[in-house]
């Protein structure tokens, strides 16, 4: 379905963004998505304020200009788990075409911590569509996606840490 396409799409995207920070550099604000063709293209917003860069990359995902099947925006954050505050790769997704929306955090320990990166679960934050999303088949295409990103799977893979 596009909804699966849309959560691999995020899944890959997330995969290269685990990939980009597992060094300790701060990511470029992704914008990616699937054209009309099922081609993926990605583009970078770089900015003096990474707030006005992840802004800029909203208003695309918003209006969708490209006319694209479905789309993803990743960028750093910080998201408060019971654990506190953590850095986390934030991901916004987009199915066009049924018109659903939802909202997805990898949280990561960064690579300045003493012990050094993880990548910690995956956590669903929220939903907007019809229905009641299933989260456990949701979570199996993010992750078909994050397979599909050999680097990252490897490096997300490497620093797996499912203790939050």
């Amino acid at each position: 379905t596009q909804v699966q396409q849309a959560i691999r799409l995020a899944g890959f995207f997330a995969a290269h963004g685990v990939w980009c920070v597992a060094d300790g550099e701060d990511l470029i604000p992704i914008y990616a998505f699937e054209d009309a063709a099922g081609e993926r293209k990605m583009v970078r917003y770089a900015s003096e304020r990474v707030e006005d860069a992840v802004a800029e990359a909203r208003t695309r995902l918003s209006a969708n200009p490209d006319q694209a099947r479905h789309a993803v925006l990743v960028h750093d954050g910080l998201l408060t788990l019971p654990s506190g505050r953590t850095d986390s790769l934030i991901l916004s997704v987009r199915d066009f075409a049924g018109d659903i929306a939802l909202t997805l955090a990898v949280p990561y320990r960064n690579a300045a911590h003493p012990l050094g990166f993880a990548v910690h679960r995956p956590k669903f934050l929220d939903w907007r569509g019809a229905g009641e999303p299933d989260y456990a088949r949701l979570g199996e295409d993010f992750f078909a996606g994050v397979e599909e990103h050999e680097t990252g799977d490897r490096v997300w893979q490497a620093a797996l840490d499912d203790s939050i």
